[in-house]
């Protein structure tokens, strides 16, 4: 069953009850029988596994990933002849 956190907004009493999904929120405060307000509290999250990530996509999509906003991609058509000159025995002897 979850933990619940509730305050009373007229004497600040805070506490936690376990309640079933199917239970009601509680509307009055067993100190002062004030009114009550649920408190929400942030959830620690944690992916596990692959496929939650941009670096655990299918093989292969990188290639149909547009580029960022902005880039382009003129570097991989000008390091391309660069590393074909040196291969084709250029002035690397």
């Amino acid at each position: 069953m979850p933990t619940y956190a509730y305050a009373c907004t007229a004497c600040d009493h805070r506490f936690e009850i376990f309640q079933s999904f199917s239970d009601d929120s509680l509307t009055q405060c067993p100190e002062c029988e004030g009114r009550l307000r649920k408190l929400f509290n942030a959830v620690g999250v944690v992916f596990k596994g692959n496929g939650f990530y941009r670096t655990h996509s299918r093989a292969g999509s990188s290639a149909s990933v547009p580029a960022a906003s902005g880039e382009t991609s003129p570097a991989k058509p000008a390091s391309t002849p660069a590393a074909s000159s040196t291969a084709s025995g250029g002035s690397a002897a």
